[in-house]
């Protein structure tokens, strides 16, 4: 599950944040013809969502604390300019409460699914409206068609992409590795030595954490993701996402044994926690965070990894702390990159709920996000200038490379039972003991049968 911002700072369960951006809710700004208007220069961006002033929209999600914050920000001119008084709630169990909320009658007007699966699972019960020819419209102008399709289904589009975020990073301290000699690795196979001559120096090469509240698990369905694109290849990554191999396929069982010689190996981890057993009740925020103390060496974690150092932490190259490419184990399968992302969707059609999401999926929005710093996209209407931090300009280059061999987190694209259930759960098991066999038969027989 990697899509989930509720990993880049988590916000409190059922804590609502309000976006306070039209001019009734702030006082900001004065009427004029039905809509609000400030500045006219600063309000041109936005002469086509115009027309909706004194409406609200209630937009729902995982993004918490900081991020949330950030979000507000990015849409506070809209809301100026639009007079829509746009109301964000972030929730840290949002994939289990926003099945509840649908079930119940009380969907939000728009939704922002950090799993591509859990979405699709709400647009085959027909609860997702299909996206407005303009939201289609500002999608297609920034972003690949690779990404456009994982908002798709059965060639009709409904979600636009929002952020994304690059996962095969391993976070190291440079001054670290400067002072013990020790080099960045460029293979799986140097990267293992690598950690074989931590353990003979005394230290702990790794440490990891995979719990996350309703969600724990899903750092180790990363890794799963990681080593498979590396070990079985993109072509077979594929398949086992959609179901075309099952998931427990000798393939995948020859990835799960290849990540437990890191996560399940006690001399590599678990530094500064405990054993193999304290990754599992190691929250994700922290799992890191040894790094810093010298207790451990690396940490396998996305680019959001970077909101997480406490303040003051400098991160870049010549910093406290900073990450490298996750290496790749056959140099003939490419340069594979784990991404992902949230995908804003519609469950009401009312025109001011279309004008949000249109607006959302603009070059516009994703530039004044970027403007604000500690957010990366994979839209190409946005000057990579923006992207001023060292980890965020990494990321974006990532992204952006022709030659990057990239695919969307696995578990964000399965069926909702699966990638957000019975993966991270079967995963945490694995963690815990629980054979390779024993766990993805386990998986595999969760899998809904009309997939």
């Amino acid at each position: 599950m990697t899509g989930s911002f509720r990993r880049r700072g988590v916000a409190a369960a059922g804590v609502a944040v309000a976006l306070c951006l039209a001019a009734a809710a702030c006082g900001s700004t004065a009427m004029m013809g039905g809509d609000t208007l400030t500045d006219a220069k600063q309000c041109a961006p936005y002469q086509q969502y115009l027309g909706h002033a004194g409406t609200k929209v209630h937009v729902y999600g995982s993004i918490g604390d900081f991020e949330a914050n950030q979000l507000q920000q990015a849409l506070r001119h809209f809301g100026d300019c639009t007079g829509i008084d746009v109301r964000y709630e972030g929730s840290s169990s949002f994939e289990t409460d926003v099945r509840k909320r649908v079930a119940d009658g009380q969907s939000p007007d728009l939704a922002i699914f950090p799993q591509p699966g859990l979405m699709k699972d709400f647009i085959a019960q027909g609860k997702v409206k299909p996206a407005s020819a303009a939201t289609k419209a500002n999608a297609e102008k920034g972003w690949s068609k690779d990404w456009l399709n994982y908002g798709s289904v059965d060639g009709k589009f409904y979600a636009a992409p929002l952020g994304a975020s690059v996962k095969s990073l391993v976070w190291y301290s440079p001054k670290t590795f400067a002072a013990k000699g020790y080099k960045v690795p460029q293979s799986w196979d140097e990267m293992i030595a690598l950690s074989d001559k931590i353990v003979a120096d005394g230290g702990k090469p790794w440490c990891a954490g995979i719990e996350s509240g309703d969600a724990t698990g899903w750092p180790a369905t990363d890794w799963m993701e990681d080593v498979t694109l590396r070990l079985a290849g993109p072509e077979t990554y594929d398949k086992w996402v959609n179901h075309q191999i099952p998931f427990n396929d000798p393939q995948i069982a020859a990835v799960t044994d290849k990540v437990g010689t890191i996560l399940k190996n006690p001399k590599y981890v678990n530094g500064g926690f405990g054993g193999v057993d304290s990754i599992a009740t190691t929250s994700f925020q922290t799992g890191g965070l040894p790094i810093l103390s010298g207790k451990c060496a690396m940490h396998r974690q996305a680019s959001f990894y970077a909101g997480q150092w406490p303040r003051g932490t400098k991160v870049a190259e010549d910093g406290d702390v900073f990450a490298f490419y996750f290496p790749s184990i056959d140099p003939a399968k490419g340069k594979p990159v784990l991404v992902a992302g949230e995908f804003v969707a519609a469950f009401a059609d009312r025109p001011e709920v279309q004008a949000v999401q249109a607006f959302m999926a603009s070059g516009e929005y994703a530039t004044n996000r970027a403007a604000l710093g500690g957010w990366v996209t994979a839209n190409k209407l946005v000057d990579m200038k923006l992207f001023t931090s060292p980890v965020d300009n990494l990321s974006a280059e990532i992204l952006r490379d022709d030659k990057t061999v990239a695919r969307f987190d696995g578990s964000d694209q399965m069926p909702g039972s699966v990638g957000a259930g019975t993966f991270w759960t079967g995963m945490t098991a694995w963690i815990k003991g629980a054979s390779t066999k024993d766990t993805l038969d386990s998986i595999e027989a969760s899998w809904p049968k009309s997939n």
